[in-house]
């Protein structure tokens, strides 16, 4: 149920590139997978847009991502602007013809992974293409600034991994509109072992899980996400929060102090306050304490992805603080 780090443009990122690759070449040995049992079944148009929860997320999005780009619409009863954009999206995926998958989030039954995405408002609406989070707008944006954006989208999803999108047929039953299982991967038993472990509060199992699959791997991109997100939650299992909280506030220049009240924030789905907190901090002390704080904000980045926007501001400002 984790998103993977966010794609950045305009900076020549090896790690990216590398992990681009590597989901290209699991995307194409899907497909061959697929094309070795007759090819992947068609689709009903009805099953181009699916509700997704916690549970289903890994199933349902990240999985799919390796065979169509899905995009996520994060959505609430109550939000009227959503209420706009929901149909205008569903309508799209239909037209689109299975160039892209649609998958609505209801946030008041899933905030935990309203928490992940770092989403502060609603209408929100990412994509996942190939494993990889992106964020594409937030708000009940224009139809042509949506066409615009879906037109990026499905063209990087081809040019960059590979994906050609979902084969639809309008007089496919809906019943047997599943997708073909995914190949197993050298990894997928250790990592959905981790996502058990998660689930269960077991962070010291998923940490472990996480490292057996790096140590193989080092640069395995689920994996390095997947473990800085489990320490993180480590981290803060014991924490009583007013404590913390109290302590950094009466403790501007403790170095321990802004730390845990960064990890607090960015559980809490408060990103920018914890990346200022910290950089704020740094720009307070020297050493050693310095130094910690500036390793504890790195580590914070790879919870994120290095590609998030927040991540590139809040390097720029670290940088700014240290030199």
């Amino acid at each position: 149920m984790q998103p993977r780090n966010m794609s950045m443009s305009g900076v020549v990122d090896l790690a990216a590139v590398k992990a681009a690759g590597e989901a290209k070449a699991k995307a194409e040995a899907a497909r061959a997978e697929a094309a070795r049992h007759g090819g992947a079944p068609a689709v009903a148009p009805s099953a181009l847009v699916i509700d997704v929860d916690e549970a289903a997320f890994e199933r349902d999005v990240l999985q799919r991502s390796a065979e169509v780009p899905v995009v996520i619409d994060f959505w609430a009863e109550w939000c009227e602007p959503c209420k706009q954009l929901g149909p205008l999206l569903e309508r799209l995926a239909v037209e689109y013809n299975g160039r892209f998958l649609l998958a609505k989030v209801d946030v008041d039954a899933n905030q935990m992974l309203m928490q992940q995405f770092g989403i502060q408002g609603i209408p929100a609406v990412f994509a996942v293409v190939a494993g990889q989070a992106l964020p594409l707008f937030q708000g009940a944006a224009p139809e042509a600034q949506i066409r615009e954006t879906l037109d990026q989208l499905v063209l990087v999803a081809e040019e960059r991994f590979g994906l050609t999108g979902l084969q639809v047929d309008a007089e496919a039953d809906p019943a047997d509109a599943g997708q073909a299982p995914l190949p197993a991967g050298p990894y997928d038993a250790l990592l959905e072992a981790a996502m058990v472990a998660l689930d269960a509060g077991d962070m010291a199992g998923a940490v472990q899980a996480y490292k057996n699959v790096l140590a193989d791997d080092p640069e395995h991109p689920e994996a390095k996400l997947g473990l800085a997100q489990a320490e993180l939650l480590a981290r803060v299992q014991a924490m009583d929060p007013a404590e913390v909280r109290k302590h950094a506030a009466d403790r501007p220049a403790d170095a321990d102090a802004q730390i845990a009240a960064a990890d607090l924030d960015l559980v809490g789905g408060h990103v920018q306050d914890a990346f200022g907190r910290l950089v704020d901090a740094v720009r307070r002390t020297a050493g050693d304490d310095r130094d910690r704080l500036r390793v504890r904000l790195l580590e914070l980045f790879e919870v994120i992805g290095s590609d998030d926007p927040r991540v590139t501001a809040a390097r720029q400002a670290l940088a700014s603080a240290l030199f």
